[in-house]
């Protein structure tokens, strides 16, 4: 499965070393270069692009704010930034990014971005699929309750796991059960998985996907393709940009998790304000 990219950079050299880089991945068909954010956003409304490599630092609109200009698409392009500036990564999660890559980018990461990007668009197949077979199912129903019938179905096929509420993660060669309860948040970094108690940062072979579906969902909730949060453990909700959140948890860091801006309307629902 080859996906349609769309490169934005307003600079000549860094659009062209890029697609240099990328033509090392036969998944990835160039289709499309813009040079600002107003350009860029009309090429995404012509053309559905599976992928963007976005700069952060642009003329007129940043890069992020290209990001959040696109949440509400359906289908909705992932998002890759590739910028010289590093002090934008949190700010760029928030937007929903897949990954934040660094100029001169090196091989290895756009390796691991890809990869993210291209098992993400193989899950949503499966997911899509799985949905069309519960639509199709007798008696189906039609709006909301139908929808809310295609993800139950989704989530039924999708748990194939007998569910405990401990969750095995490793540390220093030891498998250690956690409990539910002292779980803080999971995280993606670098294709691993983490989970965060009070005070450790433990590895876990579940992807974010299967431990939504293993934890209990009354306490915890997706904010953003990379995290999924224990509600329970969040102490302050802070406004962050256009529209999005960082949740302060109440770990011994006081971490941050982001709330995308599309989950922070259901984080908002949920929560009462």
């Amino acid at each position: 499965m080859k996906l349609k990219a769309l490169i934005i950079d307003d600079e000549y050299p860094a659009r062209q070393e890029l697609r240099l880089a990328l033509s090392d991945f036969g998944n990835i068909e160039i289709v499309g270069e813009a040079t600002n954010a107003n350009e860029a956003l009309e090429l995404i409304k012509a053309l559905n692009y599976q992928v963007l490599f976005l700069d952060v630092s642009m003329p007129g609109m940043s890069g992020l704010e290209v990001a959040a200009a696109i949440q509400e698409m359906d289908p909705k392009p992932y998002i890759i930034f590739v910028t010289a500036y590093k002090e934008y990564a949190v700010s760029a999660f928030a937007v929903d990014a897949v990954d934040y890559l660094l100029k001169p980018v090196e091989p290895g990461r756009l390796k691991k971005a890809i990869s993210k990007v291209n098992k993400m668009a193989q899950d949503n197949i499966v997911l899509t699929e799985l949905a069309a077979t519960a639509d199709s199912s007798p008696g189906k129903q039609t709006g909301g309750q139908n929808r809310e019938k295609k993800a139950d179905a989704c989530q039924r096929q999708l748990q194939d796991h007998i569910k405990i509420d401990r969750i095995p993660a490793g540390k220093q060669g030891k498998t250690i059960l956690v409990t539910e309860s002292d779980i803080f948040y999971a995280f993606t970094l670098q294709d691993n998985v983490y989970i965060k108690t009070e005070s450790d940062k433990l590895f876990t072979r579940f992807t974010l996907k299967e431990l939504e579906v293993r934890l209990n969902q009354q306490c915890f909730f997706r904010t953003h393709r990379c995290y999924l949060v224990n509600l329970h453990k969040v102490k302050e909700i802070v406004p962050f940009f256009n529209g999005t959140y960082n949740l302060i948890v109440a770990d011994k860091e006081g971490s941050e998790v982001p709330v995308s801006r599309a989950q922070a309307k259901k984080l908002r629902r949920i929560l009462g304000f």
